[in-house]
């Protein structure tokens, strides 16, 4: 029997104007947010910071509830907060292959349900993220390490806001087609042949979100909401740091889904235990049609290797670079910087990593400065950031585990410490570990081997350089190479920033220009800037653009011929 969409709540109705004004958002690239990214009384109401709270409270040491979840057992991944104590929460268990299977069983209504009702059920799951914005703050900030103010922006607001865009680039690119038309073709001689065609977009199959431990949300909402609404069931397989965000999630995605009258397990988590790492088996399911990752280079390249049942859409590691020539606002350009460098520890996949100077220095508004000054520079710019314990903290959030402690020890010994790392006691959590970036001198010439692997944290290099044309090329060659997500530089010179701008196209890579401002290279703005890029290693796919959901579903025909008057007649 054919499946049929249910009639429940008409989400698409109610959220039309929002899911239309997102689509042309998207086509004009202006700024639009529709999710206010201030944790304000004012915003949220009176009690939704208290009721927030509360509700990660609640969690804490408990089973997490999923009603009708899939699973015969409780899985507890060891979720420790990065400020100094264990969650205790543990999840249901269920096999890679129960999970494929649950979710491949509850697809077919959900395919068969139209672009418009997909898209509209997926604007209610954001709406109600949205208002539970306090609860997924403060999971992101107890299982990634950022700082809570950060938290809610970047795990709620800005993560719903590319969880939209997502959605209106599906809606919209399901619907380029007509759902249906009448072909006409002349005859020589007698009427016209006459044809009804419908034309179907249908998902893939089961799609599978890997998430990270860093940014749960904001990078997964894209690929998750870009399956559902293209009518993909997602199994969501979240970092094993990082559960809770995702967990909440699932909770509010499969209620909505299950009052719209389609079956939960359109959406289904598939926790594990510490060392189980099932996201391989997962991966390889021959039912699992799509992948969505973000983490390591190494198991990003895996994927993409031997994945080829599904399509796969990764954003892995890579060198981000700042090439530096001039400036006329210097001071600018090092609190800019400064912050940029600092932000949540450098556990950034888009923090500045590479800072390429000439040797002999640049030329800025307080007179030239040498690569060496240029480094003591900015050792101060930093210093007067993080002066105050408190406002330090609130920048630099926690570590968030031992993989960036490790790169951080190593890196004291990686050409010469101009600013070593600094522990700053928290003001609030005692046993956080929260550290300062720290800065060291290279050679481009004789470190390369140093800045051509990605570290990340809190490290940065400030490399010297034969010339600001030796710079650019190494942008070009080393991002070619490794990838980036993100470039930047700093110059007066029209003739530079155009050739700077000729290196990054080559390259592949996004470029910032002069920023001394309140805008910073590591942050993007869902609806109009682009996060990551195929056109080098370090990402196959774009959050987000048309090829980021055109891939996870086709438009399938169906035609039959029109009787004609005659025939109808007999």
């Amino acid at each position: 029997m054919p499946h049929k969409a249910p009639e429940g709540p008409d989400c698409f109705a109610r959220h039309r104007t929002l899911i239309e004004r997102a689509a042309d958002a998207v086509t004009s690239r202006d700024h639009w947010s529709p999710y206010p990214e201030s944790p304000s009384k004012s915003v949220y109401g009176e009690y939704a910071a208290k009721d927030g709270e509360a509700a990660f409270q609640g969690h804490l040491n408990e089973p997490f509830d999923l009603p009708g979840h899939p699973g015969e057992a409780w899985t507890s991944p060891s979720e420790t907060s990065p400020y100094g104590f264990a969650l205790g929460i543990s999840y249901p268990r269920i096999t890679p292959e129960a999970a494929v299977a649950a979710a491949k069983a509850a697809a077919g209504p959900w395919r068969a349900a139209t672009p418009d009702a997909r898209a509209g059920v997926a604007a209610e799951i954001l709406a109600r993220l949205n208002a539970a914005s306090f609860e997924i703050a403060h999971a992101v900030q107890h299982t990634t390490g950022q700082a809570f103010v950060m938290a809610f922006q970047a795990g709620g607001p800005h993560a719903q806001d590319r969880g939209l865009e997502a959605v209106a680039y599906a809606w919209a690119e399901q619907k380029r087609h007509p759902a249906a038309a009448r072909w006409s073709k002349p005859q020589r001689k007698g009427d016209p042949v006459v044809m009804d065609k419908k034309f179907t977009p249908v998902g893939r199959g089961v799609s599978l979100l890997i998430a990270c431990n860093t940014f749960p949300t904001w990078n997964g909402y894209p690929g998750l909401f870009a399956s559902l609404v293209t009518g993909n069931p997602v199994v969501i397989k979240p970092h094993p740091g990082a559960v809770l965000p995702l967990a909440i999630t699932v909770r509010i995605a499969r209620q909505v889904l299950a009052e719209a009258g389609y079956h939960p397990d359109v959406v289904v988590l598939a926790a594990e235990e510490p060392g189980e790492r099932t996201a391989a088996a997962l991966a390889l399911h021959p039912d699992v049609r799509i992948v969505d990752f973000t983490g390591s280079t190494e198991f990003g390249d895996w994927l993409e290797a031997n994945a080829r049942q599904a399509t796969v859409y990764t954003e892995k590691a890579g060198l981000n670079t700042v090439v530096l020539d001039s400036t006329d606002d210097y001071q600018g350009l090092l609190g800019n910087l400064a912050f940029s460098l600092s932000l949540y520890s450098g556990q950034m996949c888009t923090t500045p990593q590479n800072l390429l100077i000439p040797r002999d220095g640049i030329t800025t508004d307080q007179g030239p400065r040498d690569a060496d000054e240029f480094a003591a520079d900015l050792t101060a710019a930093l210093d007067r950031l993080l002066a105050d314990p408190a406002r330090a903290a609130g920048t630099l959030g926690a570590i968030v585990n031992n993989g960036v402690r490790g790169r951080l020890a190593e890196a004291a010994g990686a050409g010469r410490t101009v600013r070593p790392s600094a522990a700053v006691q928290h003001p609030e959590y005692p046993k956080a570990d929260v550290r300062t970036p720290l800065v060291a001198r290279l050679d481009a010439d004789t470190d390369r081997d140093v800045y051509t692997r990605e570290w990340f944290g809190p490290v940065s290099f400030v490399i010297g350089t034969d010339s600001t044309e030796h710079s650019l090329r190494i942008l070009r060659e080393t991002v070619r190479r490794y990838g980036a997500l993100t470039a930047a530089v700093h110059s007066t010179g029209e003739d530079v920033l155009t050739a700077a701008e000729e290196a990054a196209l080559d390259a592949g890579v996004h470029l910032s220009e002069n920023l001394t401002g309140g805008v910073f290279v590591n942050q993007s703005a869902a609806f109009s800037d682009f996060h990551g890029s195929a056109a080098n290693p370090a990402a196959s796919a774009t959050l987000s653009d048309t090829a980021f959901v055109a891939g996870r579903f086709a438009v399938l025909q169906s035609r039959r011929p029109v009787p004609t008057a005659a025939e109808e007649a007999t």
